[in-house]
């Protein structure tokens, strides 16, 4: 029987609100001495977790939650030092590469900060990063730019925006409510005919429209969308908190019941 090396433990940092106190843990956590879980970790299967990381994020920026923010901040950062981490130890890329790319590119996408490029507003800031990040990619489809893995109503925004610097946009917000309009009925048609392949269609064509609405006006369809659903799942547990209170059964509630409880905790949010 083979005994295992008698490595000693790893010494945690004295100082911990530095950068290289966070690298110098990622580097023990996937060093001989470090954590079986985390040496077997690779780009591939840590994915999911930066996805998860992100959405964790946005939630906590849609609740105002400092901490929350603080924290998954930092559940980020560790991803962009693991992946570093596992790119130095395959003698791929280091973490100074991954720094030195992301400095570069913000200076080569900022002429009207590093250069003599003037610009008016936002506006045109937004023009110039799309058309420097076209011509990086030059290779690519008009969408290339635009990973797959995105949310959807994050990419259909996103396809907005490039359809709209090719001149291929309605004018304003009121003209895509007209096209909202006629999707809505193709989807009655397809409903009517009880065609399931033609109304799921159809009903991507109603969310992707309505995304479009969005990005007229100068929202974010994703955020919207959370916005929503953290109001519904709100109220939702508001009304049966009422029915509850009343000593009813929420399961023999007739729906008309309900929708009155619905009406009393909406009126409750002011």
């Amino acid at each position: 029987m083979t005994t295992p090396p008698n490595n000693p433990p790893n010494i945690p940092p004295k100082e911990t609100r530095t950068f290289s106190a966070l690298v110098q843990v990622v580097e023990a956590l996937r060093g001989p001495n470090g954590c079986p879980w985390d040496k077997e970790q690779t780009h591939a299967t840590l994915t999911q977790y930066a996805i998860e990381e992100a959405h964790e994020l946005a939630e906590a920026i849609d609740q105002n939650n400092m901490p929350g923010i603080v924290e998954e901040l930092g559940d980020l950062l560790l991803q962009v030092v693991l992946h570093a981490e596992i790119g130095r130890q395959s003698g791929q890329f280091t973490l100074e590469d991954v720094i030195q790319a992301i400095t570069e590119k913000m200076i080569r996408r900022h002429p009207h900060v590093f250069g003599d490029t003037k610009v008016s507003g936002s506006g045109d800031v937004l023009t110039n990063w799309s058309r420097l990040k076209e011509k990086e990619r030059a290779n690519g489809g008009w969408a290339s730019s635009i990973p797959v893995t995105l949310p959807a109503l994050i990419r259909a925004q996103k396809i907005g925006d490039k359809t709209v610097r090719r001149g291929f946009d309605w004018s304003t917000a009121t003209e895509v409510l007209g096209k909202i309009d006629e999707e809505l009925a193709e989807l009655r048609a397809a409903i009517e005919k009880k065609d399931l392949e033609n109304q799921q269609e159809e009903i991507g064509d109603v969310l992707f429209t309505v995304v479009q609405v969005a990005r007229h006006l100068h929202f974010d369809a994703e955020q919207a969308l959370r916005m929503t659903n953290r109001k519904f799942e709100n109220r939702f547990r508001k009304m049966f908190d009422l029915i509850e209170r009343d000593g009813r059964s929420r399961e023999e509630l007739p729906l008309a019941e309900l929708e009155k409880y619905w009406q009393k905790a909406k009126a409750l949010e002011g």
